[in-house]
């Protein structure tokens, strides 16, 4: 039975984004600073993603650009120089693609979690930020790879099977962290709860391609509430489809007299 304190959890397209628009007008200052950790946790690639073109030269004051770039193009001592970019371009590469598998999931599944917390009306706790790095590391990292992989493989054959495998391991990431299990069993979960809730998974993320574009139009900072709104969500219809999923037999036959 639902009890009066709690949201109003059913499985749907616009009950998630009503009730994630509730989630979030109660928790916003714990949800916002959950959203601003994520958004400095992500950072960082921005800060790997180094490139270096000879036309950025050019800027240097007294025609140094002009200079250097002419002399790099017609004299072979200058050829070593260019290795060098080279070497420093790979390696920042290198420590962008080890970030983004090993660090940032830890940081983004423990977010998740905080948000199925609100969504269950708990105080969310923030050391699950960090508490995937002590506790449950390995499957993240490898439940993530494995999203990652087949997602990948999915979206080489002819894009749309990439899509359905999206939709349907939505929700391994909260899995992984709520119910703790290996990343095989958090995939097969998770294909399981998300059968026949496959187009309500891909409208809400097309819809919130638009919920995004409408908070950047808001003066840039309208970014957070959106964010926080898809992620609180998603969070709610993960919540919705696993009580309907776990609910007892006999208590699905006294709804449905119920209703008759």
């Amino acid at each position: 039975m639902e009890t009066s304190n709690e949201y109003k959890l059913v499985p749907g397209f616009g009950n998630s984004f009503s009730t994630g628009w509730r989630v979030m007008m109660d928790n916003f200052l714990r949800l916002f600073l959950v959203i601003l950790i994520l958004a400095i946790v992500s950072s960082p690639l921005k800060m790997f993603n180094f490139h270096f073109d000879f036309s950025d030269l050019h800027n240097l004051p007294w025609n140094l650009g002009h200079n250097i770039g002419y002399n790099i193009g017609h004299n072979m001592s200058y050829f070593p120089a260019i290795g060098i970019f080279g070497i420093f371009a790979a390696f920042f590469g290198l420590l962008a693609m080890l970030y983004s598998f090993l660090v940032k999931p830890v940081f983004e599944y423990g977010g998740n979690m905080i948000f199925v917390q609100a969504v269950r009306k708990t105080k969310p706790d923030f050391e699950y930020l960090i508490k995937g790095f002590m506790e449950n590391y390995l499957h993240i990292i490898l439940a993530n790879l494995l999203v990652f992989a087949l997602v990948v493989l999915g979206l080489f054959a002819l894009i749309v099977p990439g899509i359905i495998i999206g939709c349907r391991l939505a929700f391994v990431s909260y899995i992984i962290m709520d119910k703790k299990l290996d990343p095989i069993e958090a995939v097969e979960l998770s294909w399981k709860l998300t059968r026949g809730h496959g187009w309500q998974i891909f409208f809400m993320g097309f819809v919130s391609i638009f919920i995004v574009i409408f908070g950047l139009c808001i003066l840039i900072v309208g970014i957070f509430p959106a964010l926080i709104w898809i992620c609180s969500s998603f969070a709610a219809l993960y919540e919705s489809v696993l009580r309907e999923k776990e609910k007892p037999a006999e208590v699905i036959a006294a709804e449905t007299k119920v209703s008759e």
